[in-house]
């Protein structure tokens, strides 16, 4: 049925995109899902249509139907001018790096960020002539004040890494913007699904595509989403760097996407009720979540986000890291691993490292994922964990 002007005009909602947008049923005889193509080579018709300027696909690196598929699904998503693959989520932080800064450039990076982000700045952008400071991620507006003449971006992590600082992304935005620079968002967190990353200024969307948009722990990708004016300096970055993600990446990422907003719900009601549930235990001094009407960050999640993932921090209260062992050890349903996003409840201790501010926390801090499992058996499992803490304390 044809539909009337009224509903033509009716936007669509982000959770029918994520099922629907990027699907090339009528270019693969029907199928409903874009098909794994692994190619390197790709032939051509004739000698006029190696000189083609609009070839669709022209080197298996380039692109396949399959990278395609995913990149126009992310596109609608995203709201995008243009998205590129990379082959994990650090290798999707730095393209989006490298598409704005070059040698004498100066960079501003949230102290809460990703680690590995660090890393990469401290490492590599250091000795490739790149200066990078480190901003407190409630400066909000005051980030102007950081700002030099050689200033090329602001990379942006909400909520933070680890500690969940919930940024104030249209002002740090506008003082960029205002001073000619680019914002860069890893928006890994909250997704495209709860954080439209473009309206609220940022210039480039990073997810680490591996956490829920790949949703089963199988999957290592990312990318990185660009509006118009930054579109084909990340095209460019890309290409020149080489990357690649491979087909059957792009089509388990692609298979993940049709479910992740199911998913996202879910993730999310669960992590309500194991924070409302942690918030009363003795031995939690705070829990960092910003849906939480208490958190620091609540104001600014409720004005911007449409919701919150699965992933939260935990404060002890102080105890031995004998206590915190025998808490971790008997563990049966939270699996023990550096990760997040998959269907399966992980938790591990959180490392916080600092350079322009300082988290004070009362003991120590744990990282929490909560997956799919039924909430009811998660407490349980975490509360006999809380008994077996207590009784190593004494």
């Amino acid at each position: 049925m044809k539909p009337d002007n009224n509903d033509a005009k009716r936007a669509i909602a982000k959770d029918t995109v994520a099922v629907h947008a990027g699907r090339m049923s009528r270019e693969h005889f029907g199928a409903v899902n874009t098909p794994v193509y692994r190619a390197s080579t790709i032939l051509y018709d004739n000698f006029e249509a190696l000189d083609a300027a609009d070839a669709p696909f022209i080197y298996g690196r380039l692109g396949t139907p399959t990278s395609k598929s995913l990149e126009d699904a992310i596109n609608a998503l995203e709201g995008a001018a243009r998205t590129v693959v990379c082959p994990s989520g650090i290798n999707a932080i730095t393209t989006a790096i490298l598409a704005v800064c070059k040698a004498g450039d100066h960079l501003l990076v949230t102290d809460t960020c990703y680690d590995p982000t660090r890393t990469f700045c401290d490492r590599y952008l250091r000795r490739w002539g790149v200066e990078t400071t480190y901003y407190d991620p409630l400066i909000g507006a005051r980030i102007g004040e950081l700002f030099r003449a050689n200033t090329r971006a602001v990379f942006c992590e909400s909520p933070g890494s680890l500690t969940f600082e919930v940024q104030d992304m249209p002002a740090i935005a506008a003082a960029a913007h205002a001073k000619g620079a680019s914002v860069l968002l890893d928006n890994t967190w909250a997704t495209p699904l709860f954080f439209n990353a473009f309206a609220h200024g940022a210039d480039l969307s990073v997810q680490a595509a591996t956490k829920y948009v790949g949703g089963h722990a199988d999957v290592m990708i990312g990318y990185v989403s660009a509006n118009e004016s930054h579109a084909k300096s990340l095209r460019d970055t890309h290409h020149d760097l080489g990357l690649y993600a491979s087909g059957d990446d792009c089509f388990l990422a692609l298979r993940g996407l049709r479910t992740m907003a199911v998913r996202l719900y879910r993730h999310q009601e669960t992590a309500l009720k194991l924070v409302r549930w942690l918030k009363a235990r003795p031995e939690v001094a705070r829990v960092l979540y910003p849906a939480l009407e208490d958190d620091p960050g609540h104001a600014i999640w409720k004005r911007d986000f449409r919701g919150a993932s699965g992933l939260f921090g935990v404060v002890l209260n102080p105890v031995s890291r004998e206590a915190v062992a025998a808490f971790f050890d008997g563990l049966a349903l939270f699996g023990r691993g550096y990760s997040w996003g998959g269907y399966e409840s992980l938790i591990v201790p959180a490392h916080i490292r600092r350079t322009a501010t300082e988290f004070p926390a009362e003991g120590p801090v744990l990282r929490i994922h909560s997956g799919l499992e039924d909430p009811d058996d998660l407490i349980a499992d975490l509360d006999s964990a809380f008994a077996r803490l207590r009784e190593e304390s004494g």
